[in-house]
């Protein structure tokens, strides 16, 4: 006679931790939620009715502001979660912009090659700050990567350099290309809808950053690629050991980080009125980090995701425009962000370490 033997499967074991991960995200994913909705709604009810926080008209150039901060902060999302990090990206965006003003400014005052090919020349005035903008991050990606300098530092002479690069190619003033630029494509990016409750709702460049949002998340989440950037950025000597391709995937993330502020760059040259400025995008590096960080990742490594990404960008973006329409001087604003960037790592540093957030408050204010 058989005994039925007890199950040890650790099927239903895995399960149960599979869906405690799976409740956690929707809880974290909640609370990002839920704080895009508490800030938005404090600047609703607190800014003055005549400052039209809550108009169409403020409400598209928010929208203009997003979409710069979201396209630079996809590819810091990703950066963060292999163990990196780009101070060079504020840098790069202004490069990015200098690079295709540049573009169609050539020729001669009087016969503009922009003027002679309007197809051809914002194609190559792309394709040229992308690429100028991903040899930066290659340039970062194989010196942190081959030389083994902290990305900090590395990234901190890439954002000199950038910068003295941009202003190398303007010759330390603004480029004003032909005025018939403004008819074309490239600069009418983020030309706003008409209201945002009719077609096409939103501006082009902001449908391009959410479709560049949805195609990186995929990627992350199923291609080899993305999932050695999580590994790398959980465990790099772990990733070594499974065979992940440590050094080219680094590499890898750097350029395509770089190729993301580019793309910022020539948003930001559609939201200045088809101008290249080499002195813009200072300190935009910490709003583009600070847009992934508050979306949940982690500057650890190993942990983030593109949706809580582009809800940090809404909250910073809020943020900012918030202060200004209630009138908050300069400074003001500064502490402030301030403030939420230094709060959203404190946060993050709480999640990382043994026992989580609240268990880590407990020991702080001297609970049990």
């Amino acid at each position: 006679m058989n005994k039925t033997q007890p199950s040890t499967s650790p099927v239903p074991a895995a399960s149960a931790k599979s869906a405690g991960l799976k409740s956690a995200r929707l809880l974290n994913l909640l609370g990002r939620v839920a704080a895009l909705v508490a800030v938005y709604l404090f600047f609703v009810v607190l800014t003055p009715g005549t400052k039209g926080f809550t108009s169409d008209a403020n409400t598209q150039l928010m929208l203009q502001d997003i979409a710069v901060v979201a396209m630079a902060a996809i590819g810091m999302t990703l950066i963060l979660i292999a163990g990196g990090i780009d101070l060079s990206a504020g840098s790069v965006i202004a490069l990015a912009m200098i690079t295709t003003a540049y573009i169609l400014d050539l020729g001669p005052a009087d016969n503009k090659l922009v003027l002679q090919h309007p197809v051809l020349l914002p194609i190559l005035a792309l394709l040229g700050a992308t690429a100028v903008s991903a040899l930066i991050g290659l340039f970062n990606g194989l010196l942190i990567t081959y030389l083994r300098i902290v990305p900090f530092i590395i990234t901190l002479g890439t954002m000199q350099m950038a910068r003295g690069l941009a202003k190398l190619v303007a010759g330390e003033q603004n480029i004003y290309p032909p005025a018939e630029v403004q008819d074309l494509w490239i600069s009418r990016l983020l030309e706003p809808a008409p209201t945002v409750f009719t077609w096409p709702f939103l501006p082009a460049g902001v449908w391009l950053v959410i479709v560049m949002a949805i195609l990186t998340a995929l990627f992350l989440r199923y291609t080899r690629l993305g999932r050695h950037i999580f590994a790398i950025g959980s465990n790099e000597k772990t990733a070594v050991l499974c065979g992940v391709p440590v050094a080219r995937t680094k590499v890898l993330v750097y350029v395509i980080g770089g190729f993301f502020a580019g793309l910022a760059g020539v948003v930001f040259f559609a939201r200045l009125g088809s101008i290249g400025q080499p002195t813009e995008a200072i300190g935009y590096e910490l709003f583009v980090i600070a847009a992934a960080v508050i979306g949940g990742t982690s500057l650890l490594g190993g942990r983030g995701t593109i949706l809580g990404t582009m809800i940090g960008a809404l909250i910073i973006t809020i943020l900012r425009n918030g202060g200004v329409k209630m009138g908050w001087p300069q400074y003001t604003q500064e502490i402030v962000m301030g403030a939420v960037i230094i709060v959203a790592v404190a946060i993050d540093n709480l999640r990382n370490s043994p026992g989580g957030v609240i268990r880590n408050l407990r020991r702080i204010f001297g609970g049990h």
